[in-house]
């Protein structure tokens, strides 16, 4: 299926969806209950967001302290950041989806699989062996002098 296919359904079909639990919900609970939930589910989401935002921020600063990229952070932040999109969108199955993104061991498992799948298969297709011989790196010994 085509990706402007697939936006074409995501944007039709989700608001479609969102009213209609929305309006099943308001019939159960009444109109001023859903408000005050969905808006409540926006506010916590957006504190939650940051929380876990800062949390994986901190991972990032320590892996690269430690020398590794911190490619699992990044997805994870972009996992935070649909996370917040979602969240900030009034309605019940986005917040459900939202808050399935800011669950930390889902999150962590869905950046390991994209890392796996996305990053790992391309690099995989483009890496050619490399003649030791005609690399651009070196290796040296090195020692600190003091003033």
């Amino acid at each position: 299926m085509k990706p402007v296919t697939v936006l074409f359904l995501v944007f039709v079909i989700v608001p479609l969806v969102e009213i209609y639990v929305l309006i099943a919900v308001g019939d159960v609970i009444g109109a001023a209950w859903t408000v005050v939930a969905v808006v409540a589910t926006a506010i916590l989401g957006a504190w939650l967001v940051r929380l876990q935002g800062i949390l994986t921020l901190h991972r990032a600063i320590n892996s690269m302290r430690s020398g590794e990229i911190p490619a699992k952070e990044l997805v994870e932040g972009f996992f935070l950041l649909l996370a917040g999109a979602l969240l900030i969108t009034p309605g019940f199955v986005t917040d459900t989806i939202g808050f399935l993104c800011l669950t930390p061991s889902l999150r962590q498992a869905a950046a390991l699989f994209l890392i796996s799948r996305i990053f790992v298969k391309r690099g995989e297709k483009g890496s050619q062996k490399q003649d030791s011989s005609n690399s651009d790196t070196f290796e040296a010994d090195y020692r600190e002098l003091k003033d």
